[in-house]
């Protein structure tokens, strides 16, 4: 290992910052060495509004970041060397009007952290409260002490509403106290990006075209400069105090500033509610964005603050009975999975027909891009937590099929080709082996859509939508598909989910997804035969479509005894590890080199392992695992969660332990050291996966619900729900037995598969089954120099 491998790994070993708590992430101390990292970790959001964990005043920061779901500018898309059918537009998030800010100024000193004297600094995010509460006790350079506390929340339940509750008193003598809530537009942010065309569009890119004040309140209305979008940001203003006090606002076009100043004696508290609501469009206009922004502020007064607190409890109460994860024996776990879910559930609660992003609200990452990763890792998790978040994530893939077909037309292929990164359903990858090569991503949004039937029971989606996507991602795979001269049916010139093995022929993933593709939508087509003749389906089609699924190639070296990630795979040049093992490879070796190598940045042939398991035996299982494992970087955050699944499933139960550990965390240790930018929403899922589908084993397989849970040793009990055809099924695993129940239902039964056997879980009674401990096939397997998991605090390895 090299002298910088070490010190990563010491770096990666940092004690967390935060303390373990099962319920709350909290900040006991004020760090401006964190404060980036800080505002993705206690970012707020519904789908639709994504407030980062800003400090209320404003400064310091680490990025600014107020964001709405989809909202975004246009950018010129640089090319060293142009080709046909690059993308020559960009797609940026906007940092939209904030909304978040309250000023306080003490006497006449601005409050401000990096000044003075700071005797107290604590923020928690409130999982179940589904807030972010800060208490500051502060002497000012002149010798004015004050404390403050803050709420602040992102609706779930009033879709375009937040609000903040900000307290300030003094202490020790009186003072006089100048709160300013304000609405800014075009803050300045810091420099992101070396393109000078890019920091222009990101640079001043709201233009305004109007606003309108009263005299607690105003609203402001902007649009971009190039992507056409309208936006309308309001505020309504409440002071609650004993003493005299006066209120003003006014505005300019890119900020407003309601004012309010109070004279005050020690403990004569000043506490204002601040009400804020966000609308946009790229049809309706400008004065229709204003009445809806203005309504909505009227609902939120209507309900009133401690009504919105008493609604936003309600809704994680409810979602939290048929979501929560228990893990008993490792806090940190426990801490990290509830952090994940309730991040997860920020992304899609109320994103309503808006992508989720690979970062969410959190952060600019990404250019605030979707992947695959929201079909792959995010939507399994919303499909058993909360549905009709998933379904609406499916809706708005589906809102951009036209231009997935048109970007098919445009590749010489039929049917649909949807993109590897986008936000609003155009292809802005500039990077083809990686971006349009990597087609997997249409049987990924398959695969969702399957899932999502068979989960729920609910066929409306697929009669609605699901159809329509199934269809055209099948025609997709048969033109890009061949069957050759022995009637197996290949797939080449593609890129699976490991990015460092690009432009293949027959990755073993994308054949098996593709071919799950073909399968459900044959399936689909021929139980809705009426929709699928106006699609232009016949049963020609489907016949071919099931042929090919049947033909699938999946590469196998029988020499070594291990499938091959891709044909030819394992005949590649090995990795030199002990030599070239600068992490992550992208960023110190070139990408042919890479490309050349058996080295992979994350979990590929492990990925279709997990997904499509009935297709390997438990000997291939074993050795794949094996072979892959000693090859595998895990240069991307998606990486950990999958392989401790099939390392759970393989039996090597420390080894998955130590996975999710990692996949656990990513945000909350800053494992990539890129939390600053915005939380890695798919990781996050995937801390959900490791456990669930992991420990739980947890797979639908022929749409019937598998369960087969096996636990390492430093976790001794792990309870999980999830939502299976209406009912609320519960799944407590202990080290030798599970227990099942219906613990929510009156009257009901699930039918399912434990370890094999066929069981049915009635509402009567829990059904309790033994666990047969699950030997390793092989020894524990080993990864490359430098990449073994980051390993737990405590329990053995």
């Amino acid at each position: 290992m090299t002298d910088e491998n070490e010190a990563e790994q010491r770096d990666r070993s940092t004690p967390p910052v935060f303390p373990v708590d099962p319920w709350c992430v909290r900040e006991p101390e004020f760090s401006l060495d964190h404060l980036a990292r800080t505002e993705s970790v206690f970012a707020l959001s519904n789908g639709h509004i994504g407030f980062r964990g800003n400090l209320d005043e404003g400064e310091p920061h680490g990025m600014p970041g107020t964001y709405l779901g989809s909202f975004y500018e246009e950018r010129p898309m640089p090319h060293a060397e142009a080709g046909y059918g690059f993308p020559e537009v960009g797609q940026t998030v906007v940092n939209v009007t904030d909304g978040k800010l309250v000023r306080l100024l003490v006497d006449d000193e601005p409050f401000d952290l990096r000044y003075g004297t700071l005797h107290r600094h604590e923020r928690r995010l409130d999982l179940r409260a589904g807030t972010l509460v800060r208490e500051v006790d502060w002497t000012s350079p002149a010798g004015q002490r004050v404390r403050i506390r803050s709420t602040r929340l992102v609706s779930f339940t009033q879709r375009a509403v937040a609000a903040v509750e900000f307290t300030a008193e003094a202490v020790d003598r009186p003072a006089r106290l100048t709160l300013q809530s304000e609405l800014v537009a075009n803050e300045t942010l810091p420099h992101r990006s070396g393109d000078p065309r890019v920091s222009a569009v990101l640079d001043h890119p709201l233009v305004a075209i109007g606003r309108h004040t009263n005299g607690r309140g105003a609203v402001l209305l902007h649009e971009t400069r190039a992507s056409g979008l309208r936006l309308a940001a309001g505020m309504v203003n409440e002071v609650d105090t004993d003493v005299r006090v006066t209120v003003d606002t006014d505005s300019a076009d890119d900020w407003a500033r309601t004012t309010v100043v109070a004279a005050v004696e020690p403990g004569q508290p000043v506490r204002l509610v601040k009400h804020v609501a966000y609308g946009w469009s790229a049809r309706r206009s400008a004065p229709a964005l204003r009445d809806q922004v203005a309504g909505a502020l009227s609902g939120a007064q209507f309900t009133g603050w401690e009504g919105l607190l008493a609604e936003q409890r309600a809704y994680l109460d409810e979602f939290w009975r048929a979501a929560d994860v228990e893990v008993d024996g490792d806090a940190e776990i426990q801490q990290a999975v509830r952090f994940a879910l309730f991040h997860v559930l920020q992304a899609g609660a109320r994103a309503e027909r808006r992508g989720i992003a690979a970062k969410g609200l959190t952060g600019p990452g990404y250019d605030g891009h979707c992947f695959w990763d929201t079909e792959a890792l995010v939507l399994p998790v919303l499909t058993y937590t909360a549905p009709d978040a998933a379904g609406d994530a499916l809706h708005w893939r589906w809102s951009t099929l036209d231009q997935a077909r048109q970007r098919a037309r445009e590749l010489g292929l039929r049917g649909a080709a949807f993109p590897w990164r986008t936000i609003s359903g155009q292809e802005t990858s500039g990077y083809w082996p990686a971006g349009t090569a990597a087609f997997h991503v249409n049987a990924d949004i398959a695969a969702a859509v399957e899932r999502y039937r068979v989960v729920t029971g609910d066929t409306r989606l697929e009669d609605e939508i699901g159809l329509d996507l199934l269809v055209e991602t099948a025609r997709l795979w048969m033109s890009l598909g061949h069957h050759d001269r022995d009637g197996k049916w290949h797939v080449v010139g593609v890129t699976g989910p490991d990015e460092y093995t690009a432009v293949v022929a027959d990755n073993v993933f994308t054949n098996l997804a593709a071919a799950h593709n073909l399968r459900s939508a044959a399936a689909a087509a021929t139980r809705n035969l009426d929709a699928a003749g106006r699609l232009g389906v016949d049963l020609e089609e489907v016949a071919r479509w099931r042929d090919a699924a049947q033909a699938a190639y999946v590469p196998y070296d029988a020499d070594l005894g291990v499938h091959q990630q891709s044909e030819g795979f394992t005949r590649l040049p090995e990795w030199d590890f002990e030599h070239e093992s600068s992490y992550p490879l992208l960023l110190h070796r070139p990408y042919f080199d890479l490309y050349r190598r058996q080295v992979i940045k994350q979990a590929d042939l492990a990925m279709a392992m997990f997904w499509f398991g009935e297709r390997f035996t438990p000997e291939e299982k074993a050795r794949n695992t094996d072979y892959y494992e000693r090859r595998t970087v895990r240069d991307s955050s998606l990486s950990a969660c999958v392989q401790a699944v099939v390392a759970a499933e393989t039996g090597h139960l420390e080894l998955a332990h130590d996975y999710a550990y990692e996949a656990a965390g990513v945000d909350l240790r800053d494992l990539h050291r890129n939390t600053a930018d915005g939380l890695h929403i798919a990781s996050l899922a995937g801390t959900w996966v490791a456990l669930v589908n992991g420990f739980g084993g947890l797979r639908e397989t022929d749409g019937r619900l598998h369960l087969d849970p096996q636990l390492p040793s430093g976790i001794t009990r792990l309870a999980f729900s999830l939502r299976w055809h209406g009912h609320t099924l519960r799944v407590e695993v202990h080290t030798d037995e599970v227990v099942y129940s219906l613990p929510h239902c009156v009257d009901g039964e699930i039918a399912l598969v434990h370890a094999g056997e066929e069981v049915v879980v009635t509402s009567a009674e829990p059904l309790r089954r033994k666990i047969v401990p699950r030997l390793p096939l092989l020894p524990r397997p080993v990864q490359p120099p430098g990449r073994e998991p980051l390993h737990r605090a405590s329990g053995p390895r």
